[in-house]
């Protein structure tokens, strides 16, 4: 059985840490990918965005996400589909579906590079980024890129 998900998209918000009280955190985002192509009928251009869920919560992710990423920056993530059970407010049962990435074979990489345009990178077994400057990512903003 195999269960991996692979995503290049765009961050549609700021990452969101949280620490818990053991000192562990864990860093959300919200990445957007989007597809589009010529509807055969019309001929006019079409666009459909899906939006995906993901909670990063190896150390060394979290640290490089939380470092580095800004809403618009442009990202790969490998991990882990999981489905997660919680209630409400009203205590009614929902269920939560997200990308996890936990473990060795979590993976992040910044595709907008630090600074020279390369791209860079950071897995959970301690790899580090390609070239480029220590600086953040540029910032961008996509309004008008991925419609929200």
């Amino acid at each position: 059985m195999l269960n991996e998900v692979k995503l290049v998209g765009y961050l549609g918000r700021d990452p969101e840490v949280r620490t818990f009280q053991n000192g562990g955190k864990v860093c959300n985002l919200r990445i957007a990918t989007s597809e589009s192509w010529k509807d055969r009928d019309t001929g006019e251009r079409r666009e459909k965005t899906e939006w995906h869920s993901v909670a990063i919560h190896s150390e060394g992710l979290v640290g490089i996400a939380e470092r580095y990423l800004r809403k618009g920056s442009k990202v790969m993530i490998s991990g882990k589909l999981q489905t997660r059970k919680w209630q409400d407010q009203s205590g009614a049962d929902r269920y939560s579906t997200e990308i996890v990435l936990q473990g060795f074979k979590a993976t992040l990489l910044m595709l907008d590079g630090r600074g020279s345009g390369e791209g860079s990178g950071q897995s959970d077994r301690g790899g580090s980024g390609s070239g480029g400057s220590d600086g953040p990512p540029p910032a961008r903003d996509i309004d008008d890129e991925i419609p929200f």
